[in-house]
């Protein structure tokens, strides 16, 4: 297991995460190798896109209030913990690391909040950071605007410019300076935008 500690949220202290070292990037904690057969652990850091979406759930609960949620690519499951702070009705998550997972469950028991894995048609979406590569962005895309159209769900992204986001898609609700360790982005803080989907 790789090592963490609670550590306040940069953009969201309400929320606490078991998260690396800022001193440490992404690959440190694999040795600087990349296994295909082991995901590297992109839960244990607060990514930009779900800093933000989880700012924007704490200061407009309504937009999550009373309502079923879904976090998909939960990374370190922010969003969902902050969706579960600002009153909706049920929060799950999914990530296709089943460490992501645990790590989500653990995060969100540190805050008194309760999630699960399974989620019974959710009214809203979040999805931080998932437009991060030409192999992911088309996929994520066409699951956002299924859930949009046939579900009439809320869809709410959080991205800090990735490159592969489908902006016309979108309308941007709110931008937030997203501190960031400097190790993992080379920058200490990325402009970060928080969309909804039309």
């Amino acid at each position: 297991m790789y090592s963490t500690a609670l550590r306040p949220v940069p953009l969201a202290p309400e929320i606490s995460l078991h998260l690396a070292d800022p001193s440490v990037g992404l690959f440190d904690l694999t040795g600087g190798e990349f296994r295909s057969d082991e995901p590297p652990p992109f839960w244990a850091f607060a990514w930009a896109g779900g800093q933000a979406l989880a700012r924007y759930l704490l200061d407009h609960p309504d937009e999550v209030a009373g309502r079923r949620v879904l976090d998909v690519a939960t990374g370190s499951g922010v969003a969902a913990v902050a969706a579960a702070r600002a009153g909706a009705a049920a929060v799950a998550v999914t990530d296709i690391n089943p460490d992501a997972v645990a790590a989500a469950h653990r995060n969100a028991a540190a805050n008194g909040v309760t999630i699960s894995d399974i989620s019974d048609m959710p009214d809203v979406i979040l999805a931080g950071d998932v437009f991060y590569s030409p192999a992911v962005a088309p996929e994520m895309t066409a699951f956002l605007r299924a859930a949009r159209r046939d579900r009439d769900a809320t869809v709410l992204v959080g991205d800090p410019g990735r490159g592969f986001f489908p902006g016309h898609l979108f309308t941007r609700v709110a931008d937030y300076e997203v501190p960031v360790p400097k190790a993992l982005e080379d920058t200490p803080t990325l402009l970060t935008t928080v969309w909804r989907m039309r």
